[in-house]
């Protein structure tokens, strides 16, 4: 029972023989009467039939061969369609919770939905005066309007600088230069 695929190309793999799909897998079985290659069932129904004929020919031997390799390719066969079965069943089972998850999605958006789209008078309302003696007005408190547990302390006023006089003389300088300057041309005019 050898797979048609070359053993030297999957090597990592000897170990495991549930490899792939066995059910559509083509196989060369290496029987007495030579090599048989075919699926699975194929091969089951060529050493039925080459069961039958050597109970036609009278040989119990060979027919009780052939028969032994047909019910080890049933037993693979069978293994393998119970494998598939049961994916089967899991897959559907997962698909089916998540079709209810979806659906249950799907009704709680609705509700939500419908419960928007609603007279907004019909719908509850917040009883205020409970709001207020709760102290929670609902807004969102920004510094300014946080209590604070501990007082804060009054500033210290800046202290002034005391003015520079080479600033003051700079000023009452180019003042006096100007009143100056302006002066001496009715001087000059004058002297004229």
């Amino acid at each position: 029972m050898r797979s048609s695929k070359s053993r030297s190309r999957n090597k990592s793999g000897r170990n495991n023989r549930s490899v792939g799909n066995i059910v559509n897998r083509v196989f060369d079985s290496s029987g007495p009467e030579g090599k048989v290659r075919g699926t699975p069932q194929q091969i089951i129904d060529k050493y039925n039939q080459l069961t039958r004929d050597a109970q036609l020919s009278n040989d119990r031997v060979a027919a009780e061969n052939f028969q032994q390799h047909a019910e080890h390719y049933l037993r693979m066969l069978g293994t393998a369609q119970k494998e598939q079965d049961a994916r089967r069943e899991q897959q559907e089972r997962e698909n089916r919770e998540r079709q209810a998850e979806r659906d249950r999605d799907r009704a709680k958006r609705q509700e939500r939905e419908s419960g928007e789209g609603a007279d907004p008078a019909e719908a509850p309302q917040p009883d205020v005066a409970q709001a207020e003696t709760q102290g929670d007005s609902g807004l969102v408190e920004t510094p300014e309007t946080q209590k604070t547990d501990k007082p804060k302390r009054p500033r210290k006023p800046r202290a002034k600088k005391p003015p520079q006089a080479s600033e003051e003389q700079d000023n009452t300088g180019s003042k006096g230069q100007k009143d100056s300057a302006d002066n001496q041309p009715n001087e000059t005019k004058v002297a004229e």
